[in-house]
C-alpha cells in the first residue's frame, strides 16, 4: 500500500515535502486551489530525491497543451522521473467566470487535450508535430523550442473531467 502526503501551498510546504519524504511517504500531491502548484512542486523536486511529487490536479482548461506539456517536462526533469501530471476538466463556472476560458463538450475536450499533450511530447522523436483536433491544433515545433527528449521520458498523465455536459 503507498501512503501519500498532500501540500496545500503556502510557503514552507518545501520543507513538508522533505519532512514527508523522511518519515518515507510514497508521494506529495498538490491541489490547483489557491495556488499554482507547479512553483511550488519544483521547489519540493530539489528538496527531495525519492518521493513520487504530482498535481491534484491542474486545472487543464487555464492552460492549453501545449504550456502545460512543458511544464509536465520540466518537471519531470527536475525531478528525476518523480513527477505525475494529475489534470482535471473542473466545473463550468470556474473555467468560464474564474479563468476566462472557453468551456464546452468537457468529456471530448479533456480526452483531446490528452491526446494532443502526448503528441506534444512525442518532440524528440524528430517528426514534424501535427496534432489537429476539434478543440485543439498544434502543428509547430521549431527546433528552437524543441526541449528534446528527456532522459526520464514523458510523465504519466493521470486525468478526469469534473463536469460532464
Amino acid at each position: 500500500m503507498k501512503v501519500d502526503f498532500t501540500l496545500s501551498g503556502e510557503p514552507g510546504d518545501g520543507d513538508l515535502a522533505a519532512a514527508a519524504e523522511l518519515r518515507r511517504y510514497d508521494g506529495i500531491w498538490l491541489p490547483e486551489i489557491t495556488h499554482d502548484p507547479f512553483p511550488l512542486l519544483a521547489v519540493a523536486a530539489s528538496r527531495t530525491e525519492t518521493i513520487e511529487l504530482g498535481t491534484a490536479i491542474a486545472v487543464a482548461f487555464a492552460r492549453n497543451p501545449m504550456s502545460m506539456a512543458l511544464v509536465a517536462n520540466d518537471l519531470q526533469m527536475y525531478s528525476g522521473d518523480r513527477f505525475l501530471l494529475g489534470v482535471g476538466s473542473q466545473i463550468k463556472p470556474r473555467i468560464t467566470k474564474r479563468f476566462s476560458m472557453p468551456w464546452s463538450a468537457p468529456a471530448d475536450r479533456m480526452r483531446e487535450y490528452v491526446l494532443a499533450m502526448r503528441e506534444i511530447h512525442s518532440w524528440a522523436t524528430g517528426e514534424l508535430l501535427n496534432f489537429v483536433g476539434e478543440f485543439y491544433t498544434h502543428t509547430l515545433m521549431t527546433p528552437f523550442f524543441n526541449p528534446g527528449l528527456s532522459p526520464y521520458g514523458n510523465p504519466p498523465i493521470i486525468w478526469l473531467v469534473s463536469d460532464p455536459e
